[in-house]
């Protein structure tokens, strides 16, 4: 007699071709989407089991998968946006994400303008155009970090009949659910926090509104954004310690940024949950928990004492991204800063990704840094 089979780990279900019972199934394989399969394009069950998952984390109802974070956000403005078409982007908003906007974008006839992120409704309000068609949001900032005050701005968008979209990976699902405030589309880089072990690639949208589902995933299918079953289940298994993790990382890096705050060389942390943040009272508002990741000014050095602070380093090291278990640290010249139209610092910053290490292992690798910063200046 066969025994059942139960796992605690969830099947990684492969496939390029799907098989269909029968010549009609086949002829109408169209109307399966856009929840079930046609072809390995639109997903196997590895992933909407994922989708379902994640949609219910961000208080959704439909949920896809692409290859990226990036690939999520430019899919979005793909999905939403046309030529003649205005969009109102955070000028605090991830750097690629803003580069797609006023570069591919702006190529295909859509008008793009930066906004504030500090700004408030009724300013919003006044930004708004009979063209504007889509607000990005990203909450807090890449880099710089600042909170926008989420919901007068959906308010004000949906009063005009505007789209909204949130960049929301900085806090996990966990800590924020955008879905909630009445946000459209919320967007995560699963590559970060979700997969949290800097081996896969992945990006989710989730949404409330079935009709924006399907012409997202219409339009993920007939791009072929087509996402692997087996980094699939390693986003779940990332899902399996997401809280856990957070729980350290979202503590050690408060820690080290208020230790960061009290040091001489250091002129300003960047961290929305810091009391000293000028995004602080709308962090309380919106989130119940904060990310591992924050920015720090240095006070002026030259470009060679930077280049001493980063060399031998021993815990962290050298890197885009952020969120994995491996603390990173990565620097951003002034020039990034000049480019904005809306800069709250003109100096290079650093930002640094806090990991499961112990909190003095990587407390003692900043402090060697300093020293090296401190020495290259005599």
């Amino acid at each position: 007699m066969t025994q059942a089979f139960s796992s605690l780990v969830p099947a990684v279900l492969r496939a390029s071709t799907v098989k269909f019972d029968s010549l009609d199934d086949f002829i109408t394989r169209g109307s399966r989407l856009p929840d079930g399969f046609s072809y390995g394009t639109t997903g196997t069950p590895s992933h909407r089991q994922l989708e379902r998952r994640i949609a219910k984390m961000d208080k959704g109802s439909h949920c896809v998968v692409v290859p990226s974070g990036q690939a999520a956000i430019a899919l979005v403005m793909m999905t939403l946006l046309k030529s003649g078409d205005h969009l109102l982007i955070s000028d605090s908003s991830y750097g690629p994400a803003q580069t797609f906007a006023m570069e591919q974008m702006a190529q295909l006839g859509v008008q793009v303008e930066r906004y504030n992120p500090s700004i408030d409704g009724e300013s919003l309000g006044k930004l708004i155009r009979t063209t504007t068609r889509l607000l990005w949001l990203e909450s807090p900032g890449s880099i710089t970090m600042e909170v926008q005050d989420v919901a007068p701005l959906v308010e004000q968008a949906r009063k005009h009949g505007v789209l909204t979209a949130i960049d929301n990976t900085w806090s996990s699902p966990l800590y924020f659910q955008p879905l909630a405030l009445g946000v459209d589309l919320c967007i995560h880089a699963c590559t970060k926090y979700m997969g949290g072990h800097s081996d896969l690639l992945m990006g989710s949208i989730s949404t409330n509104d079935r009709e924006l589902y399907k012409r997202v995933r219409h339009l993920q299918s007939y791009m072929g954004l087509a996402s692997s079953a087996d980094d699939c289940f390693l986003v779940e298994r990332g899902l399996e310690t997401l809280a856990v993790r957070m729980a350290h990382q979202s503590a050690a890096a408060l820690d080290i940024a208020r230790w960061l705050e009290a040091r001489d060389e250091v002129q300003q942390v960047l961290h929305p949950a810091l009391e000293s943040s000028p995004s602080h009272a709308l962090w309380r508002k919106y989130f119940s928990g904060s990310g591992g990741v924050f920015s720090l000014v240095l006070k002026p050095a030259p470009f060679a004492a930077y280049q001493a602070f980063f060399s031998d380093l021993e815990t962290l090291s050298i890197g885009a991204s952020w969120g994995s278990v491996h603390s990173l640290i990565a620097y951003y010249p002034a020039e990034l800063q000049d480019g904005r139209a809306f800069p709250p610092v003109r100096q290079p910053l650093i930002r640094v990704s806090v990991g499961l290490e112990a909190v003095e292992s990587i407390r003692s690798d900043l402090a060697r840094a300093f020293e090296r910063l401190n020495a290259s200046q005599g």
